[in-house]
């Protein structure tokens, strides 16, 4: 049976018969979705016995995963697919015309077919390895689960790309860092289920009214850098350069192609946070395997205390909190200063590696405002010509975007905001496109006249 063959009898989720779908539609799917994920979320694994589940908490804020429950995977091999399918797609290895909807469909239907691979070798995986560790005799019935939600999560996503707005990956991504941030600053169920000021604020407020100054000034501190964060990373977001083109038949008629400051995206940070992640559960398997510590670092209760993981990552709560509680000490500099400059070289390293294998260079992009009848006003229409001027913005902004997201990445763990640096921008980010898009839905769907006046 040929590849072909298995493509065409692959279960989908069916898109609408329409061409354009209404906005309370996709509003209704996304909610529903949304919902469904959240439910899922909370559905533990039978068979499960005790784990230290803290070791894949950084895991998890990448791949939107609930580790413990059903959907332990996350969107890991949805992600994972995509980004072995870009990579063979961009490199021409893997020869599809993405132009034509043939050549899309088949894309697509080879993306599902590696998803539910991956599906298969990380459950196999986290179980056989002893990640998520089963009771005697369970082993297949926890890969079976896992198996379950990692289909679930793949056709949830199917439904919100074709019925919904944005992308299920990036919205599960949200639904988690929103969560997190929520409990992180509203929380108020300790320890053994005791209600008792947990979250930031409520710990401010407890402080306020107990005149516990540190405390106050250390919970200040950290919604004080969580909310600097975001308003920085929504400002650089909106940061675009913008290439005035022109369609070479039509005289008078240009648009402006904008080449954002963050040219791709976060990518570099979720690939950055992914090596680091990936390095400390090495490490942490590394100590438990030889049963002492080792060069990649040792571990106390999840957080690296020595090591190659101990200098890439940064202080617990963050070198604020430390210098408020009196507990600094000068070994927190250097440990800043060396996972800063790790995070920030990483994720500058992948933005350059992503552009030139994903067809986002100045030649692939010049090819493609070509093929769409496109060029630059004042100049002849030739490639060169393009991918000269082309390539005067988009290697600067590669290497800058991607320093830049690894830099605030880190700043945000360093100065100890709510929730992991990585988290704050993948949510940023994504709400950010999910805002641009619902607007354009919404103006869509307004009466001629609003539409006319929104233009």
């Amino acid at each position: 049976m040929k590849i072909k063959d298995i493509l065409m009898i692959l279960p989908e989720v069916k898109g609408p018969k329409e061409k354009r779908l209404g906005f309370g539609v996709k509003f209704k799917w996304t909610l529903i979705i949304l919902a469904a994920f959240f439910i899922l979320s909370n559905i533990p694994l039978f068979g499960m016995t005790e784990n230290a589940l803290q070791q894949f908490e950084y895991l998890g804020i990448i791949f939107g995963a609930s580790f413990g429950s059903v959907i332990s995977l996350g969107i890991g091999p949805i992600v994972t697919a995509s980004i072995v399918l870009q990579l063979l797609v961009g490199s021409k290895l893997l020869n599809i015309d993405m132009t034509s909807p043939e050549g899309k469909k088949y894309f697509q239907g080879l993306q599902k077919i590696l998803i539910i691979i991956f599906i298969i070798f990380e459950s196999a995986v986290y179980v056989l390895m002893g990640g998520l560790q089963a009771a005697p005799g369970l082993q297949g019935l926890l890969i079976l689960q896992l198996f379950f939600g990692g289909v679930m999560i793949m056709f949830m996503d199917e439904v919100i790309s074709k019925w919904g707005f944005g992308s299920g990956v990036g919205l599960f991504i949200v639904g988690g860092v929103s969560l997190q941030l929520f409990t992180k600053a509203f929380g108020f169920i300790g320890p053994n289920n005791i209600i008792q000021p947990v979250g930031k604020i409520p710990v401010l407020v407890a402080a306020i009214i107990n005149a516990d100054t540190i405390a106050a000034t250390a919970a200040f501190a950290a919604i004080a850098s969580t909310i600097a964060i975001f308003m920085v990373v929504v400002y650089t977001q909106s940061i675009k350069v913008e290439v005035p083109l022109s369609f070479g038949r039509i005289r008078g008629f240009g648009i402006r192609w904008p080449l954002a400051f963050f040219y791709t995206s976060n990518i570099p940070v979720i690939l950055a946070a992914a090596l680091h992640a990936n390095l400390q559960l090495v490490a942490t398997l590394a100590e438990k395997w030889a049963n002492h510590p080792t060069f990649l670092g040792s571990f106390s209760q999840g957080t690296p205390i020595s090591g190659l993981a101990f200098w890439l990552s940064a202080p617990p709560g963050g070198i604020i909190e430390h210098f408020i509680k009196g507990s600094f000490q000068a070994t927190m500099v250097w440990q800043s200063l060396s996972y800063a400059l790790f995070m920030t070289l990483a994720a500058t390293m992948f933005a350059i590696f992503w552009v030139n294998t994903s067809g986002m260079d100045a030649k692939s992009q010049a090819n493609q405002i070509l093929s769409s009848g496109l060029q630059v006003p004042g100049f002849r229409r030739d490639r060169r010509v393009l991918e000269s001027i082309l390539s005067r913005y988009i290697l600067p902004l590669t290497i800058m975007g991607g320093a830049a997201v690894g830099l605030l990445a880190a700043l945000a763990d360093i100065t100890g905001a709510l929730v992991r640096g990585t988290a704050i921008l993948l949510a940023v980010m994504i709400i950010y496109r999910l805002y641009e898009e619902i607007a354009q839905q919404h103006a869509m769907d307004a009466h001629p006249a609003v539409r006319k006046f929104l233009k």
